[in-house]
């Protein structure tokens, strides 16, 4: 689209959800605008014209990315909303600068080389993602959240670097040093509605349909309930169902959707549901993803597409309100290990790893047996080796690293490199343990995996998803808290749950978070035995020359026996393998 003087064209993707207000405050100012029709692309540029880039990315809230041509100075701008809930990738191919929304389309770019990143591949066999900046090409990149950058036609192949105009770690450390919320409880709690209830009335504005993805814990049921609250008629709400008990959470749904008054729909997903969706994730992730609950995501997604177009979701309330259990696990486990000198918790970590896996899970068997009639003490060789990991860490930072690596994932490198051997991240602020997880939660994993997740599952779809908990003002106003109204006895989330207790019986939301996955481990040595067997046959990964066979095999053979329960690691390396398939390298 083009603005209305001709000097600046954009394309865009996302939404902006206050784009109404941006041109309400544009009359208030004098300007007068000839509006050709009500889209946010045209707000976008015309607010671009009057107030300037910097100033109008200041004031949008939204999701998006969107690169603009400016005539007048023969300049390229791309930018990307503040969290990073739109793709935006960007590279050079010779002289030519490209960019798009998908990393498929830099296939269709002459001369494009897809060297395969040796350095990204091995943060996606630890974390299940590849972390912004990085892609799995050496030539392209993932435009930073929060920031925009320009590249001027005359200085090819230049070397470029984004422009920050919001960061979470900044915003973060302002909203704590200067504790934004002083008042009481009651009025936390009050002032969290009343934030929160502006986000989702702004992302509920539109002329479609729109409906909330409901799982049944805190963070989809508050989203639900402010929903419904602000609506007339019953919203539609959707979850995923499996018939394993251990990952069912459709019940808990369906109850809660009853109590506030929606309407529910749900969808139970099979393994064979699952074996038949499989070969399709390679495409719709681009590039290497192995977040399990890709999968359940998709799903629901592809359930609430027949019914709407904008589906709301909880994603976030875990990352800015403290909910998940390392923020409380690991520094507990460090005030234990910090007791005992790093010599002798290193002794006794070589000692406990000198039994393989399988002879300590006999042991526990016989054990089980030994002391009760049904007793069962599960998995005894993964537990034995996981204590022996984390007794290693040097410090709580070291042991948080560890919670969020992939058991097995150590040594798959083909060159015998392996997860260590990337630079590990900077930690964004000071202070509390808990207040750096959160904010490394925040600026990575939710960043380069949940909101990938979402996305490319919704997209896939032709699904839009949003999520109020990511406006920016939810989040200054949570990082304006003091810690206790967010995690209180070990226990995250204390004020969303005291708002939502408001709201729905607290037995019905307080209990042990489930998490959206599915029992993949057991279908790895079921029905998905095979399919997996072949994408890790040692001969053909030795072929592909990008993994260790040896250790793959002893992972992959680990969990097969159920001495240990690998299937994180094993999920990376399959979702590796498929993406080398689809792309004709293997």
């Amino acid at each position: 689209m083009a603005s209305a003087n001709g000097r600046y064209h954009v394309t865009f993707n996302g939404e902006i959800y206050n784009h109404l207000d941006l041109r309400r405050l544009m009359s208030q100012q004098g300007l007068s605008i000839n509006w050709k029709g009500h889209s946010d692309t045209e707000t976008l540029v015309e607010c671009i014209v009057h107030w300037g880039l910097t100033s109008t990315l200041s004031q949008l809230v939204g999701m998006f990315a969107f690169a603009l041509w400016d005539k007048d100075e023969n300049s390229l701008i791309i930018a990307r909303d503040r969290f990073g809930e739109k793709p935006l990738y960007y590279g050079w191919s010779d002289a030519a600068f490209v960019f798009s929304s998908e990393l498929k389309a830099f296939e269709k770019v002459p001369n494009f080389k897809k060297n395969l990143s040796r350095e990204a591949l091995a943060s996606f066999l630890r974390f299940s993602y590849i972390a912004d900046p990085d892609t799995i090409y050496e030539e392209v990149h993932k435009l930073p959240p929060g920031t925009w950058m320009e590249v001027v036609a005359s200085d090819s192949n230049a070397s470029i670097t984004p422009n920050v105009y919001w960061s979470a770690a900044q915003a973060a450390e302002k909203s704590r040093r200067e504790l934004l919320f002083i008042g009481s409880e009651t009025e936390a709690v009050a002032e969290l509605e009343n934030v929160l209830d502006q986000s989702v009335r702004l992302q509920m504005m539109g002329d479609v349909p729109i409906g909330a993805f409901l799982s049944g814990g805190v963070d989809s049921t508050l989203i639900t309930a402010l929903m419904q609250e602000n609506s007339s008629k019953p919203i539609n709400t959707f979850s995923i169902g499996f018939d394993d008990t251990r990952y069912n959470e459709a019940p808990q749904a369906k109850k809660i959707s009853k109590l506030l008054g929606t309407h529910h729909h749900e969808l139970y997903v099979s393994e064979q549901d699952v074996r038949d969706f499989i070969p399709r994730l390679p495409t719709i992730y681009d590039e290497p993803f192995a977040d399990i609950s890709q999968i359940p995501t998709f799903f629901v997604s592809h359930l609430a597409k027949e019914t709407v177009t904008v589906s709301l979701t909880g994603d976030g309330g875990d990352e800015l309100f403290g909910g998940y259990a390392h923020y409380s696990l690991v520094q507990s486990i460090w005030n234990t290990l910090r007791l005992f000198p790093l010599a002798l918790r290193v002794q006794l970590s070589d000692h406990l790893t000198t039994v393989s896996p399988a002879s300590w899970q006999k042991m526990s068997d016989l054990l089980s047996r030994t002391i009760s009639q049904n007793g069962e003490l599960g998995m005894a060789g993964n537990k034995i080796y996981r204590l022996a990991h984390l007794l290693r860490s040097t410090d709580p930072k070291h042991l948080y690293e560890l919670f969020q690596t992939a058991s097995g994932s150590e040594l798959m490198m083909k060159d015998g490199s392996n997860w260590v051997t990337r630079e590990e991240p900077t930690w964004p602020i000071s202070g509390a343990l808990v207040d750096q997880m959160m904010l490394r939660d925040t600026e990575e994993s939710l960043v380069s995996g949940i909101l990938t997740k979402v996305d490319r599952a919704s997209m896939a779809n032709s699904l839009e998803s949003r999520m109020p908990f990511l406006d920016h003002r939810v989040f200054e106003f949570a990082w304006g808290l003091p810690a206790s109204n967010k995690i209180r006895a070990k226990t995250g989330k204390w004020i969303l749950r005291e708002l939502l207790h408001q709201k729905v019986d607290k037995s019905l939301v307080d209990r042990p978070k489930m998490g959206f996955g599915m029992p993949l481990g057991d279908w790895l040595k079921g029905s998905l035995r095979e399919w997996a067997e072949e994408l890790l046959d040692p001969t053909r990964i030795e072929s592909d020359g990008y993994l260790n066979p040896g250790a793959v095999h002893k992972v992959w053979d680990e969990h097969l026996s159920g001495t240990r329960d690998h299937k994180d690691a094993i999920w990376n390396v399959l979702m590796f393998q498929s993406w080398l398939e689809a792309q004709g390298r293997s």
